[in-house]
């Protein structure tokens, strides 16, 4: 039996750990809720007890095992090293730490052994970065892949509670007759009934922060730093589920049949793909399984090496919580903890 913490554990992501640690039957001695002050004192729920949430401190990772971290980024930074100086291994969900050499970026179907390399912290990738990777992993065995083109379709949850609540108060304004722009804090622009080509902040370059995380993730995950990865990452009014449109291109010519197949033996994938008869994976599909789907596989018109895919995966479960409770399951397996 392990004890663990888990820091966030009032937010959406912490919630979602808390239900799959329990779910997996993951063997969990103690278990200590923490978040900010703000929350201390109030209660989670884990199987079927209350269990108070304390304040996420240096001092009170004594004696934890491991310590997933589903908070901000500064709370990571601030926060993680000295989990590790207690003794705890870190599993981390915010973005502080995944392009530090020293800290493993895994998934664990694709990278398992990366795990070895772990000085205290591992990284859990960017949402949407997952759902791809599960994607070209089994595809880049079977054909060295030189090029990806991405365009994500990013749902509301990925940037956290309060942009649910945004969604949810535009969409029952706009079902009250508001016709005007709907009243928006969280994104610049309204999100219901619309598409922002946007995620997260606008760098120099006129890329994103999501995308530029999109593609140096997807080089570090994979052990490709040379692929040639680019993104458009946008935003949908949808509640939980990222989908993602993807060009692949590869060093010789890949069938869809082929690609199907090796999809398909791939550990948590599944494909759906039958548009004839409109079988394919959509977000509702997504929401609330670990699977990342893919459908949608053709051959690209101009370029015979190349193949279109549709991705979709829940960005709660496999693309945050589920991947950080499996990355803990691997450590546990391979002894690493």
């Amino acid at each position: 039996m392990k004890n663990v913490a888990v820091v966030g554990a009032t937010g959406a992501v912490g919630h979602e750990l808390l239900a799959l640690l329990e779910a997996r039957n993951f063997p969990v001695g103690r278990l200590l809720p923490l978040a900010s002050s703000r929350s201390a004192g109030t209660t989670v729920t884990f199987r079927g007890e209350p269990v108070t949430v304390e304040e996420a401190t240096p001092e009170a990772f004594a004696g934890m095992d491991l310590v997933f971290f589903a908070a901000t980024g500064s709370l990571s930074r601030q926060l993680a090293p000295a989990a590790v100086q207690a003794g705890a291994v870190v599993i981390d969900k915010s973005s502080t730490w995944r392009m530090d050499p020293e800290v493993p970026l895994v998934v664990p179907e694709v990278n398992p052994e990366d795990l070895r390399k772990h000085k205290g912290i591992i990284a859990s990738p960017n949402c949407t970065t997952i759902g791809l990777v599960m994607a070209l992993k089994p595809l880049h065995d079977l054909a060295r892949i030189t090029r990806v083109i991405v365009t994500t379709m990013q749902a509301v949850s990925g940037t956290g509670k309060e942009a649910i609540e945004e969604l949810e108060a535009q969409t029952r304004a706009w079902a009250e007759g508001q016709a005007f722009e709907l009243p928006h804090s969280v994104y610049k622009r309204q999100i219901a009934f619309n598409v922002l080509p946007y995620a997260e902040t606008f760098t120099d370059n006129l890329y994103t922060t999501e995308e530029l995380k999109l593609s140096a993730e997807t080089r570090k995950i994979m052990g490709i730093p040379d692929l040639q990865v680019t993104m458009t990452c946008t935003r949908v009014p949808v509640f939980v589920g990222h989908s993602e449109s993807v060009l692949v291109e590869f060093e010789r010519k890949v069938t869809p049949a082929e690609a199907r197949e090796a999809l398909s033996r791939f550990p948590g994938v599944r494909v759906i793909d039958d548009p004839h008869q409109f079988v394919f994976p959509t977000a509702l599909d997504a929401a609330g399984t670990d699977d990342t789907l893919v459908g949608r596989i053709r051959e690209d018109l101009t370029n015979e090496k190349g193949l279109w895919l549709w991705i979709v995966s829940d960005n709660l479960r496999k693309g945050a919580a589920t991947n950080a409770v499996q990355i803990a399951e691997k450590l546990l397996e391979m002894q690493l903890v």
